[in-house]
Parts: C-alpha cells; structure tokens; sequence
C-alpha cells in the first residue's frame, strides 16, 4: 500500500505542477502581443496540458485504488473522504477547463484579460489546500 501510495502523490505533485504553471502561461498569452512570441508560448502550453494530462490518470487511478482496493477512506467516520472525492472531480474539471481555454487561445477567441487569469491561477492552490486538510486533518 505505501507503494501506491507514494505513487499517487508522486503523480498528484507532478500534475499539480501543471495546474499551477499552465494559467501562467494564460497570463503571458492574454498579456502577448507579438506573434511570435505567442506561438512560443501556445507550444509550451500544448506541451504541459499534454504531460499533464499524462500525469493526472495515474494520479486518479491510485487514488482510486488507494480508495476501492485498499479501503482507504471507506466505512463510517470517512465522510472526508466524500468531499475530498468532490474536489477531485472540481480539479478534474478545471482540468478540462484549461484545455477549452488553451483552445480557444489556439483559435485566437480568447476574449479574457491576464488578470482575469490570474485569478483563474489561484484555483488549483485552494482545491489542493482544502485536499490536504481534508486528507490530514479528516474532520468529519
């Protein structure tokens, strides 16, 4: 099990990684004007949602091995562990979110600013923090 479970956090730090850098990326996307520049930034950007979505599917499905075979998180008192599973499926959205925005950066539809962006950045902070606690302190 401590296999497993070092794995996922291996997994869970590397795609949390992206999640923190590729809005970044956004914020230099919606700031950039020089062509140039933006197709330098778009490839990066194509490039990280790729090796991200990479990492996330091992991330999730040793969590959810963690979870289903060795019953971390079952049986009553785990009710932690329902609303961490709801934040999961809100990182695994905002995810997805950021392969539409990174589309629509591709097809030059962005109409957002960087600041717009910036705050979009620091939704991966909350969703991992508020995982942690949850995780460590098990409240309920």
């Amino acid at each position: 099990m401590l296999w497993v479970k070092s794995l996922h956090l291996l997994f869970l730090i590397s795609w949390f990684a992206g999640l923190f850098y590729l809005p970044r990326i956004f914020v230099n996307l919606a700031d950039e004007t020089a062509p140039a520049a933006t197709e330098r930034l778009l490839l990066m950007a194509r490039r990280l949602y790729r090796f991200m979505t990479i990492l996330a599917i091992p991330a999730v499905v040793l969590g959810f091995w963690l979870w289903l075979g060795y019953g971390i998180g079952r049986g009553p008192g785990n009710g932690w562990m329902h609303a961490k599973l709801a934040l999961v499926v809100l990182v695994i959205g905002y995810h997805h979110a950021c392969g539409s925005l990174l589309k629509k950066f591709e097809s030059a539809l962005n109409t957002r600013s960087h600041k717009w962006y910036r705050w979009f950045n620091e939704v991966p902070v909350i969703l991992l923090l508020l995982i942690i606690l949850l995780v460590v302190i098990k409240p309920f």
